[in-house]
């Protein structure tokens, strides 16, 4: 028996090259909000509904342990989930389309809900952002 449950992701952290294009990406795209900044670190927190996206810059005082910036030979991550309501793939891929991404059509993916449909985009620095709707099943 364990001493704990798990209750939900709490944070993920991201290694990023450039930290303004990557906190107007969160915000613009995902509707993230700025809520803590850790100048000395090269650290900025994002509101992610009830999780948060923290952002490391590769330059900043952590982010220099990580070494070199994720890219297509190296990733930090392989992707996180954002789960969102409502899930409308039209409408989803016109939005991500509006800022450039690109965008593959939704699939049935299994996640911590059960199975729903998802689709994913990458934001600037490499970063596979999978969306995630309602569970189906």
């Amino acid at each position: 028996m364990h001493p704990f449950i798990i209750q939900h992701i709490d944070h993920i952290v991201l290694r990023v090259e450039n930290m303004q294009r990557s906190i107007e990406f969160y915000q613009l795209v995902f509707g993230a909000e700025v809520v803590k900044r850790q100048e000395k670190l090269g650290l900025v927190h994002l509101r992610a509904g009830t999780s948060m996206i923290d952002l490391v810059d590769i330059d900043g005082e952590i982010g220099r342990k990580g070494g070199a910036a994720a890219g297509s030979e190296r990733r930090n991550v392989d992707h996180f989930c954002l789960r969102i309501e409502p899930f409308d793939e039209q409408v989803l891929i016109a939005h991500l389309q509006s800022f450039g991404l690109t965008v593959e059509k939704a699939a049935l993916r299994f996640g911590a809900e059960g199975s729903g449909l998802s689709l994913y985009c990458f934001d600037p620095d490499g970063n596979q952002v999978e969306l995630k709707g309602a569970s189906e099943t």
